[in-house]
């Protein structure tokens, strides 16, 4: 019987395990992995206190770090969370893909998000087969081709950059007027010749052979159809909260994100928190992710010592 589950490996879910390691919580933290998705980020700018760091190392820091307080938590590496159910009030049950189960009186959400799929004709045919989900992994398999990125945020402009060094054309087709990423990042990439913006456009359908070979798109504004020749299609259209083990435990968003309390994290479940991308903070963003779960860890100090603030 734990007084507290910790669920993810990311950013939040080693700041909290760190946090709730040093107030002596009878912890247990499970994670597929270590390092949320910024672990195949080839360089990560913005994680306070390394100016520059790719997101390998961060996550094996990050994991180092956590593990030096291993006398004080444990840890379940290698298995994912699949269903939480509530015995009792101040009790649940943990179940792990491996079958394992766990008892606590309180549970950290801190399980992330997944990729968007691509919903249109030939999203799903050619996935694998052109149309891919991490440029950081993928981009040397274009080297030489036309590429299209859907998508205008962060992640959208950063797939860009990667593909800067391989494809021999960038598209970066938005459904927006401007793009949402970060200015640094936007000045960067408008500085290559190689990349063409395509805005107000929204992706009908991909089409190739045994490999895509283009897509179509139509344009918002003049409600024309465009199509563009291409080896390649990499989604960036955002992401979908890894909610579903508490979908029936607590409020959910509109897209399934954990509706908290932001000042202290807390669901609508008294027993039960959630920080990062799966809860419903307006940013998601690492660093965001590791206070957010410190905070929630402090409030859950609070309920078991019987603390109170205000």
């Amino acid at each position: 019987m734990y007084q507290l589950i910790i669920i993810g490996g990311g950013p939040g879910g080693i700041s909290a395990g760190i946090y709730a390691a040093r107030k002596k919580i009878k912890t247990l933290l499970i994670a597929e992995e270590f390092g949320g998705q910024s672990a195949v980020s080839d360089d990560v700018q913005n994680w306070i206190g390394d100016q520059s760091i790719s997101g390998f190392d961060l996550a094996k820091k990050m994991e180092a770090h956590l593990k030096a307080h291993k006398k004080d938590i444990e840890i379940v590496e290698g298995d994912r969370v699949v269903t939480i159910k509530k015995i009792k009030e101040g009790r649940y049950r943990v179940s792990t893909q491996k079958g394992e189960k766990y008892e606590t009186e309180n549970i950290l959400l801190v399980s992330g998000s997944r990729r968007r799929r691509l919903d249109v004709p030939g999203g799903e045919e050619f996935d694998g087969k052109g149309v891919a989900y991490c440029a950081t992994c993928d981009a040397p398999l274009f080297k030489d081709k036309a590429v299209a990125v859907i998508g205008g945020g962060n992640s959208a402009l950063e797939a860009v950059l990667d593909l800067l060094t391989y494809a021999s054309k960038v598209y970066l087709i938005h459904r927006g007027e401007k793009l949402k990423g970060d200015a640094v990042t936007q000045d960067e990439i408008r500085k290559s010749e190689k990349v063409e913006i395509i805005f107000d456009s929204e992706v009908r359908e991909i089409f190739g052979n045994k490999f895509v070979t283009g897509l179509e798109y139509k344009d918002v504004k003049t409600d024309k159809i465009k199509k563009l020749k291409l080896g390649g299609v990499f989604v960036e259209i955002g992401s979908l909260p890894n909610s579903d083990m508490v979908k029936d435990l607590v409020k959910l968003g509109k897209w399934g994100e954990v509706v908290v309390n932001h000042k202290t994290m807390q669901s609508s479940d008294s027993g039960i928190w959630a920080a990062g991308d799966v809860s419903d903070v307006l940013y998601k963003q690492n660093n965001i992710s590791a206070g957010d779960s410190i905070k929630a860890v402090l409030n859950i100090y609070d309920k078991i010592t019987g603390q109170s603030r205000k």
